[in-house]
């Protein structure tokens, strides 16, 4: 089992925008050192508390401050672009960083529907993801003879093609096309071990993949205590709670006393919504992640924490990547 990492390149109270890109990048050559297979960025827009709506620019950014890691999308919002686009620019990343760039695709919008209108100018439009996923593998594919519409740079790079979910929906078309899968069980976790035994049972063998490869997400909240690693959290409940509230904002700093500042109703909210999730201690976490993995025997685990301070963070995912050692997963070569 290998592990990964899944970065918001979140924009913390009192930081901006510059401040959170530096730190993705800090973070993601902290994940090499660390052993991280691939470090991944969210494309989310309209969120004051994420840096990474140009998903392709800050790959692009993040794969040149690092040297083997392999960096790409956790995922890319497809329906937001035509595949063309998206095959030239995950073309020319993996032309300057051969070998180092995944592309995980999702189906929603990444934001609230007044921006997704923005993005995509119509929303009537049919729902063709399917179709959209096998253009776009198409140009990223060998040329074939006669094919006039090409990616340039693009075509044959063969980019590896994740589909991302975090419903039953994209476990069978992962399957269907014999493509990875990754669900979002760090905050939809209610479908994880039947889109887990539906994408298994159903794969269907590609030449992109011989057997399924299922990768699912846990929150992770490291720290030197219990008590420091609860702390920590609070800026990932906090942002939760605003932004269920229809008051997005930046990454809030972390609080003593949740239950000082949100009604417990909010914090129930986030237990449930945030269960998949290890936090604690080192002992605590490696605890936490075994009942985890045995639970669900994920081929590869991608973590995340939306943690205020990027010192912290980076110190959450060093801890993580120890505990995660300890239990048997590979590093990155």
């Amino acid at each position: 089992m290998r592990y990964s990492l899944l970065d918001l390149s979140p924009v913390s109270e009192g930081h901006d925008a510059a401040e959170a890109i530096a730190a993705s990048a800090a973070l993601a050559q902290t994940a090499e050192a660390e052993g991280y297979t691939r470090f991944w960025l969210a494309e989310h827009h309209n969120m004051p508390g994420i840096a990474s709506a140009a998903t392709s620019v800050m790959i692009g950014h993040v794969a040149g401050k690092t040297s083997k890691i392999r960096v790409g999308s956790g995922g890319i919002m497809l329906p937001n672009h035509s595949p063309l686009v998206i095959a030239e620019q995950f073309g020319t990343l993996a032309t300057i960083y051969p070998g180092r760039i995944d592309l995980g695709l999702g189906r929603a919008p990444g934001t609230d529907m007044m921006t997704a209108r923005a993005l995509r100018r119509n929303l009537q439009a049919p729902d063709t993801f399917p179709q959209d996923v096998l253009e776009l593998a198409a140009y990223l594919g060998p040329v074939e003879p006669g094919q006039h519409l090409r990616a340039i740079p693009g075509s044959d790079t063969n980019i590896p093609i994740w589909i991302l979910g975090s419903s039953l929906y994209g476990a069978q078309l992962a399957a269907h096309l014999g493509l990875p899968y990754a669900f979002a069980s760090h905050f939809a976790p209610d479908a994880l071990e039947e889109a887990s035994e539906i994408y298994r049972r159903t794969f269907r063998p590609s030449e992109a993949l011989a057997e399924p490869h299922f990768m699912m997400a846990i929150n992770v909240f490291a720290a030197d205590t219990d008590a420091e690693a609860a702390r920590i959290r609070t800026s990932a409940q906090l942002g939760m709670i605003n932004l269920r509230s229809g008051r997005p904002g930046k990454l809030p700093a972390p609080v003593d006393r949740l239950e000082d500042h949100v009604d417990p109703g909010m914090i129930q909210m986030t237990n449930i919504g945030g269960r998949i999730r290890a936090c604690g201690a080192p002992d605590t976490i490696r605890a936490d992640l075994k009942t985890l993995i045995d639970t669900y025997q994920p081929d590869e685990v991608i973590i995340s924490g939306q943690i205020h301070d990027p010192a912290a963070r980076r110190h959450s995912f060093t801890l993580a990547a120890a505990a995660l050692r300890d239990l048997g997963a590979e590093p990155a070569p």
